[in-house]
């Protein structure tokens, strides 16, 4: 087998496929034409003298041996990134960074840090993804991002954790609650709540679920209702309808009047969950790992601030 003729491009190409599950997608992530990237794709598949893909099926799905192709892929151009890394000036903080934030995190950390880090490092090339915990611990380790900041701790071996802050968690009521009478609530007096939760895949559902200590086997609910959105959570009680919970930075964006009206702090222990930046061990571009780490703790200084007594709100069901 001759592979005098295998490309970087259809490599890359073929990457793209595999993560997008699309020849269309791909190739409008990779800014060319569908036909342009099929021809590639197919140039390498005759080069291996083996299908990669499974075109019959959509979302496209790569065949068994494909799987192992990708991944040899994958990892030859982890080692090109590697190479540019070894040839670029060492001092200089300079290149491209995948970056994986979690949806709960995202609409208020992403633009707190972002445009700071922009202007102090403007030749890094930060592509910022929102991705579930799930799904960017599995690209973590399969090398399709770079870092990720997501919320701990995850048990996960192969993955380091560097935390960057306790956030509080706060409990959002209607004015009309009588909870709402009391200067601090007690995780406890959720229990029997109407509680609105972010939707299954993500960890702060996990998270609240700990803290109120709910059971949603148990007795039906008149009405449960689960979203991806905290402003939907928030609608929901404002219009009289249960309560929720929400982390300090959420609680931050919202008017004086409404933080006042609205939201309660919980008795000590005060449950806090805990922020980091996550990376594999062998991570690429550590200087920018380095300087994001910089500014996330720079630009989130101050986050639950003066609260000597916490607890950390466990992210992971226990085994």
């Amino acid at each position: 087998m001759d592979l005098s003729n295998v490309t970087l491009t259809q490599l890359r190409y073929v990457v793209a496929v595999d993560r997008l599950r699309s020849f269309r997608a791909a190739a409008e992530h990779c800014h060319v034409s569908q036909p342009a990237l099929s021809m590639q794709v197919g140039r390498l598949e005759e080069l291996l003298d083996l299908t990669l893909f499974d075109r019959s099926r959509q979302p496209v799905v790569v065949t068994e041996r494909g799987a192992t192709v990708v991944a040899q892929a994958r990892a030859i151009l982890r080692e090109m990134e590697r190479l540019g890394d070894a040839a670029r000036n060492s001092t200089e903080i300079a290149g491209r960074y995948r970056l994986g934030v979690i949806p709960s995190l995202a609409p208020t950390l992403v633009p707190r840090f972002l445009p700071a880090f922009a202007r102090a490092y403007p030749k890094v090339e930060l592509i910022v993804e929102e991705t579930q915990t799930e799904a960017l611990l599995s690209r973590l380790q399969g090398d399709s991002i770079d870092g990720g900041i997501a919320v701990t701790p995850l048990g996960v071996g192969a993955v380091h954790e560097h935390e960057l802050f306790k956030e509080p968690l706060y409990a959002y009521l209607s004015p009309r609650h009588p909870l709402a009478k009391r200067a601090r609530v007690r995780q406890s007096d959720l229990v029997d709540e109407q509680l609105w939760l972010m939707a299954e895949g993500h960890c702060f559902r996990t998270q609240v679920l700990h803290l109120c200590g709910a059971d949603l086997t148990g007795t039906p609910r008149p009405v449960r209702f689960e979203s991806g959105s905290f402003e939907t959570l928030v609608r929901l009680v404002d219009a009289g309808q249960g309560v929720t919970v929400l982390p300090e930075l959420v609680v931050q964006g919202l008017p004086r009047a409404q933080q006042q009206s609205r939201v309660r702090p919980f008795a000590p222990p005060v449950p806090v969950r805990q922020v980091s930046f996550i990376h594999v061990r062998e991570h690429l571009h550590r200087p920018i790992a380095a300087a994001l780490i910089e500014t996330l703790a720079a630009t989130t200084r101050g986050v639950g601030a003066g609260r000597a007594s916490q607890t950390v709100v466990p992210v992971v069901d226990s085994p």
